[in-house]
Parts: structure tokens; C-alpha cells; sequence
């Protein structure tokens, strides 16, 4: 497994639809494997293809926190919400491609989503709390949206600016 550099907003590479996955070949789940890797390295419970420069539909998410539960990693191809509620819920969000920025967003506080797993099987399941918010924000990736871009403009516009005086003063810093 190898640790996937993750891309920073503003990347245009953020900003793109992903194409759907034709078949879970070796390649895609070795890079499954690497996406969940760097994903708990960072830290993070979510990571979309494109945050690290893939074009697919594919995400890879493990929203339990308590170390006393196990770890409950999932990979989902071409993910689609079939289903969401009306009731909505707050979280704060943040982003690996956005560090150290968050923001309150408004989701649907449920959803039911369908996927094909690692084996070329189709899966569905029914998602709460925290993760109906993950699994929203990370399609939302594969959709080219942020979750900067549920926000108001003057706010979005404001964490864009600061993210690219972080970019640069990175790059200053490995000069």
C-alpha cells in the first residue's frame, strides 16, 4: 500500500465530474487500498478518488471515532443517493483538501445509497448522523462539488483565499 499525495483546493481537478467505474479490476482495488491508507494517515473518515487525482467514482469512508469499536472501512464504486429524507441535520464539515477550514453544512439528515462494492457486487444501505453526512460530502466529490460550495459566497470565497496563501506559503516552505 502506498500513502496517495492528496490534492489542495483550488485544483481544477476538484472542480470535475468523475466518469463511472467500468469494472473492479486489481488496479482499482489496490488503489482502494492506498485511498484508505492515506485516508487514516491524514486523519480524515472520508477520501474521494479526485482528492488524489483519480477520475473515478470511487470513495472509500470509516466514520467510527471510538477505538473501543472496530473499524468499519467501506470502498463504494459509482455510489448513487437513491434515497433522501426530508428531515435535515447540521454538521460541521472540513475537508482533507481543505485543511484546517470548516463550516457548518445542511444535508439531508438521511439517505440510502447504492454501489458496487470490491467484488462487482451491487450493495445498498441506509445511512445516518455522521455517516449520511460523509457519504454526501465524498459523492458530492465525484460530482465536482465542494463543501465550500454549500455555503454563502462571501464565506466560500474567504476559505478559497486563504487556501491559496496555505498553497503558497507550502510551496514557499519546500523551496
Amino acid at each position: 500500500m502506498t500513502l496517495r499525495p492528496i490534492l489542495l483546493h483550488p485544483d481544477p481537478r476538484l472542480k470535475t465530474l468523475c466518469k463511472p467505474v467500468d469494472d473492479m479490476s486489481d488496479a482499482l482495488r489496490s488503489l482502494s487500498k492506498d485511498m484508505l491508507e492515506t485516508m487514516y494517515k491524514a486523519p480524515g473518515i472520508g477520501l474521494a478518488a479526485p482528492q488524489v487525482g483519480i477520475m473515478s467514482r470511487l470513495l472509500v469512508m470509516d466514520c467510527v471515532k471510538e477505538n473501543s469499536e472496530a473499524p468499519r472501512p467501506m470502498v463504494m464504486a459509482n455510489p448513487q443517493i437513491i434515497a433522501s429524507s426530508d428531515e435535515r441535520s447540521v454538521y460541521e464539515e472540513g475537508c482533507l483538501s481543505l485543511p484546517d477550514q470548516y463550516a457548518d453544512v445542511e444535508r439531508p439528515a438521511e439517505v440510502t445509497v447504492r454501489w458496487i462494492d470490491l467484488d462487482g457486487n451491487e450493495a445498498e444501505e441506509t445511512f445516518t448522523g455522521l455517516w449520511a453526512t460523509c457519504v454526501q460530502h465524498e459523492v458530492d466529490h465525484l460530482d465536482g462539488k465542494l463543501f465550500i460550495d454549500h455555503l454563502k459566497p462571501l464565506r466560500r470565497q474567504m476559505i478559497t483565499r486563504k487556501m491559496v496563501k496555505y498553497k503558497r506559503d507550502k510551496a514557499r516552505d519546500r523551496a
